[in-house]
């Protein structure tokens, strides 16, 4: 039981308790701004690099296994849409966790999320180096190089720049969005001629690449299943317009709109591009080395097309950085605020940035330079693997405060909002059943999903003790704002 009382003010509305979350932040983002936000979550680094090697893996089904975890992300963005429709919080939802489940929860999921996007951001880095390698075959001193040496000017640069104020991180969202989408489109609008009229070098093209090649699953059921935690990785960032919802101006309208577009672009994008992408060359021809979209330019002789689609590559992995950071400092932020994170992470700017929580991920990013310093080959797959976990976590803890939140409403505790999520609870049990399964099967990607999965056997412990060194503040926050008349009188069972 979770009891929020006030001995000094009373409130009929529970989002009064956590007004003090808020405190400071500037709504700076703009409505074009979210929309692209909203669609740059949604396209990242799994698609632009990670869709390669899943071909290679899983043949041409990976386009229904995008499609599949594209419905759950679309049923837990509607969800959260509903949430901040209620709500709007910088702490998203962290913050709907520790409101419906408590303090402790919210630490353990706050605390996985951050290393969700802390490692995420080793990733973006990692790829980064990657793609800029690639061109050592063009210009011949970027070999000389260290991949270390690109991964930490990245780093830097966009610890920099998410430094300076949430209006800049928009602009920069808008634009990386914007070039990600357009890149995406022009590769669908060309894909689809050549499966037309024939490519430049008269390749086979069309449906027969699918059917004479294994058909949809030439390499067999289970290691089409193996890679969905790749695919579950590839969606990662589409809760983040949650996370805007603080900074949002008319965020209760703002958020929903961007959310129901969120659907056709799974379809377009994700789906479209994986099924063009079978449709123009043999799945045999990918590899995770390479992005697919840069291996397919390269088969038809368009030169010229190659390193243009590797720097729109480079663009959608610094975006995703970028998105990374700005997540993270604001769950970082909310969670000091309560007590369950250091102090340090509740730092603000003048400008309302966060530099506290945005400082402690862009130290793990650099522990990630490290990385690829010491194993360049593998830090990609390695940080991969903890990343999808802890993303599996955070979508949970989107679904289940949801429901409780709706379980409420049917006790007259809360009401809901005008936008809503369909057939609730009923979605919200499916999808806890399919993100279950998504765990099972990273358990059985041997060897790397599994040591992942056999890793959270030290990180769990790890923040069981942690929550006994921080529990004491949490209480005393939690207090003091009881006697400042900050919290509500409203009792959840």
């Amino acid at each position: 039981m979770s009891a929020v009382k006030s001995s000094t003010q009373q409130s009929n509305n529970p989002a009064d308790a956590y007004a003090h979350e808020q405190e400071g932040f500037e709504q700076g983002l703009k409505p074009r701004q979210i929309q692209m936000i909203a669609m740059g979550g949604s396209i990242g680094t799994g698609l632009f690099l990670g869709a390669g090697g899943r071909l290679a893996d899983a043949g041409p089904s990976l386009f229904i296994l995008y499609a599949v975890a594209g419905f759950f992300g679309y049923l837990i963005l509607r969800q959260l849409g509903e949430l901040v429709a209620y709500r709007p919080s910088s702490g998203s939802f962290v913050s709907y966790t520790r409101e419906f489940y408590g303090e402790k929860s919210a630490y353990f999921v706050g605390w996985m999320y951050w290393l969700s996007w802390a490692t995420t951001a080793i990733v973006d880095a990692t790829a980064i180096a990657i793609y800029f390698r690639w061109f050592g075959q063009y210009v011949q001193f970027i070999n000389d190089i260290p991949q270390w040496v690109v991964a930490l000017v990245v780093v830097v640069v966009v610890v920099g720049m998410n430094l300076v104020s949430v209006k800049l991180f928009g602009e920069l969202e808008f634009w990386f969005a914007l070039v990600k989408v357009g890149s995406l489109v022009i590769f669908m609008l060309v894909g689809i001629f050549f499966i037309i009229f024939g490519t430049p070098n008269g390749s086979e093209t069309g449906i027969s690449l699918i059917t004479d090649h294994g058909g949809l699953l030439p390499n067999g059921l289970m290691p089409a299943l193996v890679v969905s935690q790749g695919v579950i990785f590839a969606y990662s960032g589409i809760e983040l317009v949650g996370t805007a919802s603080g900074e949002t101006k008319d965020a209760r309208k703002t958020i929903p709109r961007a959310v129901n577009t969120v659907v056709w672009r799974i379809a377009i994008f994700y789906v479209g591009s994986i099924l063009l992408l079978t449709m123009l060359l043999p799945y045999t021809a990918y590899s995770a080395d390479e992005s697919p979209f840069v291996t397919f330019f390269e088969s038809i002789g368009v030169w010229y097309a190659a390193p243009i689609m590797q720097l729109v590559v480079i663009t959608a992995a610094a975006s995703s950085l970028n998105a990374g950071l700005y997540s993270t400092g604001r769950i970082m932020n909310s969670m000091s605020r309560n007590g369950s994170a250091p102090e340090f992470a509740g730092k603000l700017s003048a400008k309302g940035v966060p530099y506290g929580g945005i400082l402690m991920t862009g130290f793990v990013a650099m522990l990630g330079v490290a990385l690829n310093w010491w194993v360049p080959e593998d830090a990609f797959e390695i940080v991969l693997n903890i990343s999808a976990i802890a993303i599996v976590i955070g979508w949970a803890a989107i679904t289940m405060p949801h429901m409780r939140f709706v379980a409420l409403a049917r006790k007259g505790k809360y009401t809901r909002p005008d936008y809503r999520s369909p057939l609730a609870p009923f979605t919200n049990w499916i999808t806890m059943i399919f993100l279950a399964g998504v765990m099972v099967l990273i358990l059985f990607d041997y060897p790397v999903g599994t040591y992942t999965m056999a890793s959270m056997g030290v990180v769990i412990p790890l923040l069981v003790v942690g929550w006994f060194f921080v529990r004491h503040r949490v209480h005393e926050l939690a207090e003091q704002r009881e006697e400042e008349g900050t919290h509500s009188s409203i009792t959840l069972p």
